[in-house]
């Protein structure tokens, strides 16, 4: 079907593999958007996944989903989330995905800017911040038009890890991971806080959180990823989640401030790299980079994780 003035705006997910057919269910089931297509060029695998999400559409509010190994099917997309690429296995880093994640992006944009060069691109695919960086040169687009979903899914786990312990509702934590979205990110925690106080407090008045427990999250945090790996060979469904915030504020214009992964220029000193701080994000994409408190360590970690991403892009000329 061609878009047309009275069609809801098109997500189009690109990669039928694990996460990208959550995504696909996840947006309907949300209401994220009412119109899904999936592409993928494993004809019958993507066929499958729509029509086994389109049998259960009259559990979820209206909408539609289509599944197809031809890049024409993306045409006219408002939002285009890129989840193609290779999968880590146990034991591997998202970095050492570079190679062969980066060879798709520059199949992939060329196709995808012939149907809908207007679409704001969302990266998913890891290494997200390097794959990021290159459909940027492969594009030519603006970086307010193509970022990654970066360190929302990582925030999230911090989020979860602080709450659990303390007993305080998730909502009501606030709390940013920053940098690479892999082994050198880091929880922003001179910047975080609980209902209104800030977290580096929290250990004088309620006896937790005191920085060995702080160092125990982040590790925890950090290394999430593989512990779900190991378990069960994929994570899926919190990153489809994160996803579908990033997609809504984008369709609703919503304004949220989400760590999306975003080319940064004298960000505090940081400068040519794409990686994750808190941006705001709207109808435009990534629209406002806001500049957060750091101390003087954790402005040593942002500098140190966007030195090891911009090491991985240069070794593939980027």
């Amino acid at each position: 079907m061609t878009p047309t003035s009275a069609t809801p705006p098109t997500l189009a997910i690109i990669g039928a593999g694990s996460v990208g057919a959550t995504l696909a269910y996840t947006a309907l089931v949300r209401g994220t958007a009412r119109r899904v297509v999936l592409h993928d060029i494993n004809t019958k695998k993507v066929e499958a996944e729509a029509l086994d999400i389109s049998h259960g559409i009259s559990f979820m509010p209206v909408g539609e989903i289509v599944g197809s190994d031809d890049i024409e099917v993306c045409r006219g997309a408002r939002i285009v989330a890129i989840t193609a690429g290779g999968k880590q296995k146990p034991g591997q880093s998202r970095m050492d995905l570079a190679e062969s994640t980066i060879a798709l992006t520059r199949t992939l944009m060329p196709q995808l800017l012939e149907v809908a060069p207007d679409a704001t691109y969302l990266m998913v695919t890891n290494p997200v911040d390097v794959v990021t960086t290159a459909a940027l040169r492969i594009s030519g687009l603006p970086p307010q038009q193509v970022f990654g979903s970066g360190t929302v899914l990582d925030s999230a786990r911090l989020r979860h890890e602080i709450s659990t312990r303390i007993g305080v509702a998730v909502q009501n934590v606030h709390a940013y991971v920053a940098g690479e979205h892999g082994d050198t990110e880091f929880p922003l925690w001179t910047s975080a806080s609980v209902g209104g106080v800030p977290l580096l407090q929290w250990h004088e008045s309620h006896g937790r959180l005191d920085q060995a427990e702080r160092e125990d999250i982040a590790d925890k945090v950090v290394h999430a990823a593989y512990r779900i790996i190991e378990g069960k060979g994929a994570t899926n469904y919190a990153v489809a989640l994160a996803c579908c915030q990033v997609i809504e504020s984008v369709l609703r214009d919503e304004r949220r401030v989400l760590p999306v992964s975003t080319w940064v220029d004298d960000y505090l000193g940081v400068s040519n790299v794409s990686l994750s701080v808190p941006t705001v994000v709207d109808a435009r994409g990534a629209d406002e980079r806001l500049v957060v408190p750091m101390s003087d360590g954790e402005l040593s970690q942002l500098r140190a994780s966007a030195e090891s991403i911009k090491a991985t892009a240069a070794r593939f000329g980027l």
